[in-house]
């Protein structure tokens, strides 16, 4: 089965004008980022602004990805609904189109208990084959619901094609204790750029990042250097990306990657789906100059 690790991309979805999923600038937004040497691509995450897609949408954009990507780098999709049955059906999609994974998300909204998630996931895990990946993904300041490592591996022991999670919460207690789920054959992936380096250097697998898509190269700096053992390196490359995150963070991260996108020519909108709010015309050049001020494009160590 295939893994998650290094820097995984939670890819925004593009939209037209008049609200559509934009395929030729989703197209070109997966070429470019197969072209800046990332490990994998995540559709339809909390970047891609899932929530508000439907599942036809989802569907769409997973297929748009897989078939674009063409088996040059991974492909997990984010198929977690608020709803199981969405997500089996999002996750059977994802089998059949051709997707090297899925991460799953907790259902949102209302408080589950911990026996809820074991059964939902146990659930999914069931609907798929069984070797097909699955990644636990747990977000619980958006989400309300969070996994505990408890929890984890009782999914584990369950469910033997869920290979680890991604944790979007910056709790580098927490994050370890995952570590210990399956005698330690558990993947953790981090959500917080800012601990990447922190948790390789602990034994996790990686970063789903959002911010790498927009400087890359940065990220890719940071690995390199930690595969070679140059933690020095590492750690003024993962100072570097914090600068540069701290600027495309400061209003609506999300809208932000959009405006970045659309000044590269990767997208043609940076439409966001209601009620999303699209960065201001002020606020986006303001973006793009202190971008530039601090020279973003360049990796300087």
């Amino acid at each position: 089965m295939k893994h998650l690790n290094d820097i995984v991309i939670p890819i925004i979805t593009p939209l037209t004008e008049n609200d559509t999923i934009d395929v030729p600038s989703l197209e070109r937004l997966t070429e470019y980022m197969i072209s800046k040497g990332v490990d994998c691509l995540y559709p339809c995450g909390t970047t891609g602004e899932m929530v508000y897609l439907t599942d036809e949408e989802r569907m769409l954009v997973t297929e748009t990805v897989v078939r674009t990507a063409k088996g040059r780098v991974t492909v997990f999709a984010q198929v977690g609904a608020a709803n199981t049955a969405s997500t089996i059906k999002l996750a059977q999609h994802a089998v059949a189109c051709g997707a090297d994974g899925i991460g799953v998300v907790t259902p949102w909204y209302f408080q589950l208990s911990d026996k809820a998630l074991v059964d939902y996931y146990c659930e999914v895990s069931q609907s798929v084959p069984d070797d097909f990946p699955i990644y636990l993904y747990s977000i619980p300041q958006n989400a309300v619901n969070d996994i505990n490592a408890d929890t984890a591996e009782k999914i584990a022991q369950k469910c033997k094609n869920v290979l680890g999670i991604k944790y979007s919460y910056p709790n580098m207690t927490r994050l370890q204790e995952m570590m210990t789920v399956r005698g330690g054959d558990f993947d953790v992936l981090v959500g917080p750029d800012h601990l990447y380096e922190a948790l390789v250097a602990v034994g996790g697998k990686g970063v789903v990042s959002g911010n790498a898509m927009i400087i890359p190269e940065h990220y890719i700096a940071v690995r390199d250097a930690m595969a070679k053992g140059d933690w020095q390196t590492a750690t003024k490359a993962q100072r570097r990306t914090n600068i540069l995150n701290s600027i495309l963070c400061a209003k609506n991260n999300i809208g932000c990657y959009k405006v970045v996108l659309k000044d590269l020519g990767v997208i043609s909108t940076t439409k966001m789906r209601k009620p999303m709010e699209e960065v201001s015309a002020d606020d986006a050049k303001k973006l793009l100059a202190d971008l530039c001020l601090a020279d973003y494009k360049n990796v300087r160590l």
